[in-house]
């Protein structure tokens, strides 16, 4: 079970898991990029996700796939802000969780200011050091993500003694720093990285190794959703794109069981109907081992 405290006492949970979904408000993102660029189509999408299943919303205004450059802040927030607004003004939105994925302390003061009770950072608070005085003034939710290297160079040949070892003691140590800054442990969530700064084999090691991060004791988040190193189980004799799209859906429904079973509890996904078919499949499979208690 799960628990996590996010922002002005609420707490997501007790739950066997957790579901965030995807609302890119971007360009370029790898998967979506464009679809809800337009506010409208991004809060008929965000809207649709919380129907099918969502506990959280995760909105983006900037896309951190492999290669990609980064936007100016205004620019982000441009994206963001209407987006904000029009799921406040929603009334099938109301009560929603709304997370921000950025690493830019302006922009989360920004949506914290808007409504978002969590704040999704790729970071680990190294791009923008200012975010962490914005963490400890309003005590949000955090996603604290390893990443080797930025977005637009990470994928350049990374490199790690034993990937899961090193993604340990580094959330380890950005957990330390952020606790003794002053934010509330009860608010972290640790995601290990997929797909940022890693290999197929360093993605598959820490998908293997999940469980070690249990140490920390807190919640593990996973981005697994349809990544670049799952397209490699994709059949190369697939016949068109809807055929690739489903291999596609069908290999990362198989990783977040794998994931779920090895320790993560919360989600971050675009397909949520699938996924929560899948979690409560593993849900119903642990209730009847037993189930252990609340990890807050």
């Amino acid at each position: 079970m799960v628990c996590w405290e996010i922002r002005d006492g609420a707490r997501l949970g007790p739950s066997p898991f957790l579901v965030m979904g995807i609302v890119n408000i971007t360009p370029d993102s790898f998967s979506d990029g464009g679809r809800f660029l337009e506010p409208a189509a991004a809060v008929m999408h965000g809207l649709a996700l919380a129907a099918r299943g969502a506990d959280i919303l995760d909105l983006g205004g900037e896309s951190t796939r492999p290669g990609s450059d980064e936007v100016p802040a205004d620019e982000e927030w441009r994206r963001l802000e209407p987006v904000f607004e029009l799921l406040q003004d929603a009334p099938p939105a109301r009560g929603l969780v709304l997370s921000v994925d950025t690493w830019r302390a302006e922009t989360a003061a920004r949506a914290l200011a808007a409504g978002a009770a969590i704040v999704n950072d790729i970071s680990a608070c190294r791009f923008d050091p200012a975010l962490v005085d914005v963490l400890v003034q309003h005590q949000p939710g955090y996603v604290l993500m390893h990443a080797q290297g930025r977005p637009k160079t990470m994928q350049q040949n990374p490199h790690y003694d034993d990937v899961v070892d090193n993604v340990l003691r580094f959330l380890e140590e950005r957990l330390a720093a952020l606790v003794r800054a002053g934010l509330a442990e009860s608010r972290i969530v640790l995601d290990p990285g997929i797909g940022f700064g890693k290999t197929v084999t360093h993605n598959l090691a820490l998908l293997a190794g999940l469980e070690r991060l249990a140490v920390l004791g807190r919640p593990v988040l996973m981005g697994l959703s349809r990544k670049r190193f799952l397209q490699g189980f994709v059949p190369a004799d697939a016949p068109d794109e809807a055929a690739r799209a489903t291999a596609l859906q069908l290999a990362t429904q198989a990783a977040t069981v794998l994931a779920a079973r090895h320790g993560a509890r919360i989600h971050r996904v675009h397909d949520v109907a699938q996924t929560r078919q899948t979690l409560d499949i593993v849900a119903a499979v642990e209730a009847a081992g037993g189930e252990g208690p609340c990890s807050t």
